[in-house]
C-alpha cells in the first residue's frame, strides 16, 4: 500500500528547514502540494530534506519546485540523486518558453501550401515507384516459381470482387443505357432522327459506360475493401509478423489481389455490356416502339463488334490501377485509426481519379489512331 505524502516544517537557524515524507506522486499527494506551498511561502531561507521520501514522480516533483517558488538551489536540497535528477528535469520543463507563433498568412501562406502539395506529390510518386518495384519483384519470383503463386486467396477475392458486384454493376449500368436511350430519343426526335437512337446507346454503351461505371464502382468497393483489410493488418502488424516468419506480403496479399480484379473486371464489364444495352432496349421499345429485334440488328449493321473491344481493352488496365492504389494504400496504413481513415479515403479518391485520367487518356488514344 502507498505512503500518503506527508512534510514537517521546523524553524532552524533563522530559516526553516522542510523534510518530506510519504509517496509524493500524483495518487499519493492530495492536496500535501498546496499545503506545502502555503507553509513555505514568505519564507526566504529553508533547507529541504527529501531523503525520507518513498516515492516521487513529475507531478510531486512539479509541487515541490511550485512551492518552492524559485528559491531551489543545490546547496539547500538534500535528496537522492534519482530524485535530484528528476527535479532538474522537470524544472527544465517548466520554464522552457512557448514556441512563437510562426503561422503564415496572405500569400505567404498559399506559396507555402503550393510547396507542401508538391512535395507530398513527389513523395508519393516516389512510393508509388518503390511499391511498383516490389511488386515486380513478387511478380517475378511467381513467374519462376509457380508454386508460390496462391490460389485459394485468389478465388476467394474474384468471387468476393466478382460474383458479389454483379448485382450492383448490372444494375447501374441498367439504369445508365435506359437514361441514355431516354435523352437520345427526347431529343432525336425533334431532327425526325429517332432511329440513330440505337447508333448512341450501342456506341455508349460498348466504348464507355460499361467499362467505366464497372470500373468506379470497383473503386468505391474493391479498392477500399484492399486497403481497410491491408491496413488493418498494418495496424496489427500483422505484416511484420509475415516478414519475420518469411513471408513476403507482396506475394501473400498483393498479387492476389491483382489477379482476381484482372480475372473479374473483364467479366463484369461484359455483364455490364448486356444491362446496358437491355435498359437501352426497353427504353427504345417503349417510348419509339423499335421492336428488340430491329435494335439488334441494327447495331449489328451500324456499330458492330470493334467499339465492344476497345471497352473492353481499358479493362485490363483498369483493374491494375484500382487494384494497385487500392494495396499500396493499404501499406502506407500507420499504427492509428485515423491513418486508416486516411489512406481508405485515398484510395477511393486516387482510384476514382486515375480512372477518368486513363479513360480520357484511351479516348485521345483511339481517336488519333482513327479507331
Amino acid at each position: 500500500m502507498g505512503v500518503p505524502a506527508e512534510f514537517t516544517l521546523d524553524d532552524k537557524d533563522g530559516g526553516k528547514s522542510v523534510v518530506l515524507s510519504g509517496d509524493w506522486t500524483a495518487r499519493g499527494m492530495a492536496d500535501a502540494g498546496l499545503r506545502l506551498a502555503e507553509a513555505m511561502k514568505g519564507s526566504e531561507a529553508f533547507d529541504l530534506d527529501l531523503t525520507g521520501m518513498n516515492r516521487c514522480d513529475t507531478a510531486g516533483a512539479y509541487a515541490i519546485i511550485r512551492a518552492a517558488d524559485g528559491r531551489l538551489s543545490a546547496g539547500n536540497i538534500k535528496a537522492r540523486p534519482q530524485t535530484l535528477r528528476l527535479l532538474e528535469l522537470v524544472g527544465e520543463a517548466t520554464q522552457a518558453e512557448c514556441p512563437p507563433d510562426n503561422r503564415l498568412h496572405g500569400v505567404v501562406a498559399l506559396l507555402d501550401r503550393i510547396g507542401r502539395g508538391l512535395f507530398d506529390l513527389l513523395r508519393d510518386g516516389y512510393g508509388t515507384l518503390i511499391f511498383l518495384g516490389h511488386l515486380l519483384t513478387a511478380l517475378a519470383r511467381c513467374a519462376v516459381n509457380p508454386r508460390k503463386i496462391r490460389w485459394a486467396p485468389i478465388v476467394a477475392l474474384s468471387e468476393r470482387a466478382g460474383l458479389d458486384a454483379m448485382p450492383i454493376v448490372a444494375t447501374t449500368t441498367f439504369f445508365i443505357g435506359a437514361v441514355v436511350a431516354l435523352l437520345g430519343a427526347n431529343l432525336l426526335t425533334d431532327f425526325g432522327a429517332q432511329v440513330f437512337s440505337v447508333e448512341l446507346i450501342g456506341v455508349s454503351v460498348l466504348r464507355e459506360f460499361n467499362i467505366l461505371i464497372t470500373a468506379i464502382l470497383l473503386a468505391g468497393r474493391s479498392a477500399s475493401s484492399f486497403a481497410a483489410e491491408i491496413g488493418s493488418m498494418k495496424m496489427n502488424q500483422e505484416i511484420d509478423a509475415m516478414q519475420v516468419i518469411g513471408v513476403d506480403p507482396y506475394e501473400a496479399l498483393v498479387l492476389p489481389r491483382f489477379a482476381a480484379l484482372l480475372i473479374t473486371i473483364p467479366l463484369l464489364t461484359f455483364v455490364a455490356t448486356l444491362a446496358g444495352l437491355a435498359g437501352g432496349i426497353v427504353v427504345v421499345w417503349v417510348v419509339l416502339d423499335l421492336s428488340p429485334s430491329f435494335f439488334l440488328q441494327r447495331m449489328t449493321d451500324y456499330v458492330g463488334a470493334t467499339h465492344f473491344w476497345i471497352g473492353m481493352s481499358k479493362a485490363p488496365v483498369m483493374a491494375m490501377v484500382i487494384a494497385a492504389i487500392g494495396c499500396r494504400q493499404g501499406m502506407e496504413v500507420g499504427n492509428d485509426v485515423e491513418s486508416l481513415g486516411r489512406r481508405v479515403t485515398a484510395a477511393v479518391v486516387h482510384a476514382i481519379f486515375a480512372i477518368i485520367l486513363i479513360d480520357a487518356v484511351f479516348a485521345l488514344l483511339y481517336m488519333e489512331l482513327n479507331v
